[in-house]
């Protein structure tokens, strides 16, 4: 009798120290290599719809590596008056790059973009960066990077907001695992 309540005890003890373990874990994980996010606006459509989940690996950007220009970023939203602390939207330049918008597209160093993700015109907005003067061509400063959203018409971006710095971005996305009809890598 005693033998088997010694051996429940330690059955216990071993799920309890086993769970731990793996709640711990799971902490380490999303908080160094890997996060789920929720897409909040539509600004990444057609790539990514208002409300999908995707995953961001943090990895890169924990080892100090650079996003390279066509990432998908999640990053800390630089305009404090959103409704929106976390967004998504693609590197199109990284610090040093010039980025101009002439006719609707989009020229990095002079060269224009090939964008067959995009959808819409890129024009560019009416700055509300707070001390920050966009005009184009505008060099990107080190340290920083120029974002936009795929949905040129409907995206408060790196246009409005100015450049990301490197220290906002939080993890490159690649897959998006919800709704199960879309799920796939990005």
């Amino acid at each position: 009798m005693v033998r088997a309540r010694n051996s429940l005890v330690r059955e216990i003890l071993e799920w309890v120290v086993m769970l731990a373990v793996a709640f711990v874990a799971a902490l380490l994980i999303q908080r160094f290599v890997a996060s789920p996010y929720t897409v909040p606006t539509g600004s990444m459509e057609p790539t990514i719809q208002v409300g999908d989940n995707i995953f961001a690996q943090k990895v890169t950007i924990e080892l100090g590596q650079d996003v390279r220009a066509g990432d998908i970023v999640v990053f800390h939203n630089p305009n404090a008056s959103s409704d929106h602390d976390i967004l998504v939207k693609r590197v199109i330049a990284v610090g040093g790059q010039t980025v101009d918008l002439k006719d609707g597209a989009v020229y990095v160093d002079g060269v224009k973009l090939s964008e067959p993700y995009a959808e819409g015109q890129s024009y560019p907005l009416d700055s509300q960066a707070p001390g920050i003067q966009i005009s184009y061509p505008y060099q990107v400063p080190e340290g920083s990077v120029w974002m936009m959203g795929d949905n040129r018409e409907n995206s408060a971006d790196s246009r409005y907001f100015g450049p990301v710095s490197t220290s906002d971005l939080i993890g490159v996305a690649f897959l998006r695992y919800w709704p199960l009809d879309r799920i796939g890598a990005l």
